[in-house]
């Protein structure tokens, strides 16, 4: 039976979104528990491969976000202990957190992507497209240290602000029009969401607190758009070779074209998230989706 696997919930660790980890991790741990699963709540630290020894963890079901838990490290060492996890391999983890290396992957697979241009540290700034710009460190999640430039005097701190999260930045043109996110689930789209910040952009303040951003389910989209976004979204998921749950985020233009921005290979869990809420919108409650995501993992080790 699928409940006789001991399951440990990964959470926390050391990034930037460990809070947010955190958070999705106790919703999942729960789901898990009110489902029958003999399931163990983990933070991860620097003894966490004596910790999954001693509980006897058999299945590993990641609420990393951000940093080695979602960058391959972490996949990486469950693969040499024997333990199965949820959501992607090492090398789709390793680019899809690395946002060079996953754009040059998408536009050899003819996946749209803004264009874009990466400095390193010193280097002298040739953007060579018209303002405005998004300024984000090229390896983390959640909008943490994103800016958006709308006059040049501004982009010395924003670049300085970017830097300070790694040594690599992304420099983006940003596509007027709606941010679409799109939900999948082993290999299969769910459906997507448009998210409509209070703010500027959805920042992380705008991710995870109650109230400062609308959620239109579905996207108000024509249907010929809204299903082209999801063929790409789906087209992104696959050249990255992604398993399990991903959510990918796009901007859709005024004209109707969309654009790949990121790929999410441990989306949030938690009650602002977006994929509970595109799940929801195709049927699946909260417990429906953890139960799809650790069948698939389960079924594999059969």
């Amino acid at each position: 039976m699928l409940t006789d696997k001991r399951i440990g919930v990964l959470m926390g660790g050391t990034s930037s979104e460990r809070e947010v980890s955190l958070r999705s991790g106790a919703a999942i741990y729960t789901a898990l528990n009110n489902s029958g699963y003999d399931a163990v709540a983990v933070d991860v630290g620097p003894d966490i491969c004596s910790v999954l020894q001693k509980e006897k963890i058999e299945v590993a079901f990641l609420a990393l976000h951000g940093g080695f838990g979602e960058n391959g490290s972490i996949q990486g060492m469950l693969e040499v202990l024997g333990i199965p996890y949820t959501g992607s391999g090492v090398l789709a983890s390793a680019l899809a957190m690395d946002k060079e290396a996953s754009k040059k992957i998408f536009l050899y697979h003819n996946v749209p992507v803004p264009p874009f241009v990466v400095l390193k540290r010193g280097q002298r700034p040739d953007i060579g497209f018209d303002l405005p710009w998004v300024v984000k460190p090229a390896a983390e999640g959640s909008s943490v240290g994103v800016s958006i430039i709308k006059d040049e005097k501004n982009f010395e701190g924003a670049l300085k602000g970017a830097f300070s999260f790694g040594s690599r930045v992304i420099v983006e043109k940003f596509i007027d029009g709606k941010e679409v996110h799109i939900g999948i689930l082993e290999g299969k789209v769910l459906g997507g969401v448009e998210v409509r910040p209070a703010l500027e952009f959805y920042s992380y303040e705008a991710k995870y607190t109650a109230g400062l951003t609308d959620y239109i389910l579905p996207p108000e989209l024509d249907g010929a758009v809204y299903d082209r976004a999801k063929e790409t979204a789906l087209s992104a998921h696959a050249a990255l070779g992604c398993k399990g749950a991903t959510r990918v985020d796009l901007r859709v233009d005024l004209k109707g074209n969309p654009f790949v921005l990121e790929v999410n290979t441990i989306p949030g869990m938690t009650e602002t998230s977006l994929l509970p809420k595109i799940a929801g919108l195709a049927g699946f409650g909260f417990a429906d989706l953890i139960n799809g995501i650790i069948r698939g993992v389960i079924d594999e080790t059969k």
